[in-house]
């Protein structure tokens, strides 16, 4: 057990997050009561961080330097770089596979392959395809809600049952993508392997999946079967799309991933004439800059963290914590509850387990949840929320898609038709208390080698040594 969780630290430490979520979420409620759209989005997280930080500056001991070496340390964590660059790459991929026609292929490929009476639940899983293959749930709304949104007013067809399936499948892919930001930040956050995460979570997800797509076959039958039309697309475009999400889940380095899928979809382009050399360099620009926000977010918050962590923020939680987590289970339903927390004060479920996921390792470390079991949960609980708060961008974006078909959908008329999140909460919670998701870990449950490069050897050493003293 990591001697300093025995510390009462101090409170105090934590009013920089304090300041963080009371200048986005508070600058959110204002603009959202004075009926601005996209109210949550237009005081930039980034700019609320930097003045989070300042506060952690200013509430640090030390001089300037002292102070922004404590900083750079934390920014400059092999993990936190890590997620910067696969960031870096993920945009890439997504700015370049569209730009030469793939996710206009895939959506195009999915729909003509479903009868119209299937739809919602079609949409579901295209969605969940998209979503997974993609990494990007906000990508896979934008590609899909138009053409489902049009078929379902044709067809008689629930419109918010409609974008409850295709929110719900994003949700999916967000959650199980091996290149999504929130499976990035989770996994890195408690130092374990993308692919054993994929694993616990699997078991979570796909139970729901299963749950979801049953319900949507009953209750999403249409009124009328409406023609679908033609639906053109070209099965090679798609080939980017599906070698991402087969290379990497077959364990192969996500960088490596990203980088072929990165110039497979340009080769492609280039190939079918969609794109020329110029195009494809701009379009990995594209990429990388449209990644400025959880790039910027997550560099200031890890150096926060370390500020915060430094004056005791962090031991001051764990703490409190103790007090209610008695054991192992109450803490994996205190870690959902934390990054649930998180996610309806930030509205970002990226940001979420950025600012979550270190306090969630220690109290892992405490009660002994095994890391990957806790990189799901993160990853889980935030995804479920994320996808239902009605001033999220997957919702409020779901919702104002619908105006090019003259239909004023509001996001609140959404939440009820999210059958997914509501179904993955309760598997979620069920999993917690029923391990039908344990079995598929190892039996030693720590990445020892990880927690040395983090805590330092003398600790780990000491660690060990409680360990085999407690076991014999």
């Amino acid at each position: 057990m990591d001697h300093h969780l025995n510390k009462k630290g101090s409170g105090l430490a934590l009013v920089p997050f304090l300041i963080f979520v009371v200048i986005y979420l508070g600058a959110g409620l204002v603009l959202q009561a004075q009926g601005v759209e996209m109210a949550f989005y237009q005081f930039p997280s980034v700019t609320a961080m930097f003045i989070a930080v300042l506060v952690a500056f200013a509430m640090t001991k030390g001089s300037i330097n002292e102070r922004f070496k404590i900083f750079a340390k934390g920014a400059a964590n092999e993990d936190v770089l890590t997620m910067l660059m696969i960031y870096l790459l993920a945009g890439a991929f997504s700015s370049v596979a569209a730009a030469m026609g793939g996710r206009d292929a895939t959506v195009n490929l999915g729909l003509s392959l479903i009868p119209v009476q299937f739809l919602a639940a079609g949409v579901f899983i295209i969605s969940a395809f998209m979503g997974t293959a993609t990494g990007t749930s906000m990508g896979t709304i934008g590609a899909i809600v138009p053409i489902a949104v049009g078929v379902a007013d044709k067809g008689g067809l629930s419109v918010p049952l409609m974008l409850g399936a295709c929110v719900g499948g994003a949700m999916f892919g967000d959650n199980l993508s091996m290149i999504s930001d929130t499976t990035i930040a989770a996994t890195r956050s408690q130092g374990c392997e993308m692919r054993d995460k994929f694993r616990v979570n699997f078991f979570i997800a796909l139970p729901a999946a299963i749950i979801t797509i049953i319900v949507l076959l009953i209750v999403g039958r249409p009124e009328t079967v409406t023609a679908m039309g033609d639906l053109q697309y070209s099965i090679i475009k798609v080939v980017p799309y599906l070698l991402v999400l087969i290379l990497a889940l077959v364990g192969m380095n996500v960088f490596l991933v990203l980088t072929i899928g990165i110039f497979a979809a340009g080769i492609i382009g280039l190939a079918t004439g969609s794109l020329s050399i110029f195009d494809f360099a701009q379009n990995v620009w594209t990429g990388f800059t449209g990644m400025n926000e959880v790039f910027f977010l997550t560099l200031f918050c890890g150096g926060m963290s370390q500020l915060v962590t430094h004056n005791g923020g962090i031991a001051w939680l764990i703490y409190k914590l103790r007090s209610i987590m008695k054991g192992n289970k109450s803490a994996q339903v205190g870690i959902a509850a934390l990054v649930s927390l998180s996610d309806c004060a930030t509205a970002n479920n990226t940001v979420a387990i950025v600012l979550s996921g270190p306090m969630a390792k220690d109290i892992s470390h405490e009660f002994k949840v095994d890391p990957r079991r806790t990189a799901s949960l993160l990853d889980v609980f935030s995804c479920v929320f994320q996808g239902i708060i009605p001033y999220g961008a997957q919702l409020l974006s779901a919702a104002a898609l619908t105006t090019a078909y003259g239909i004023a959908m509001n996001p609140t008329d959404i939440i009820p038709n999210l059958w997914y999140c509501w179904v993955l909460a309760i598997v979620g919670i069920l999993s917690i208390f029923i391990p039908f998701a344990d079995g598929v870990c190892r039996k030693d449950p720590w990445n020892w080698e990880y927690d040395v490069a983090e805590s330092g050897v003398a600790e780990k050493k000491a660690m060990l040594e409680m360990e085999e003293s407690s076991q014999i």
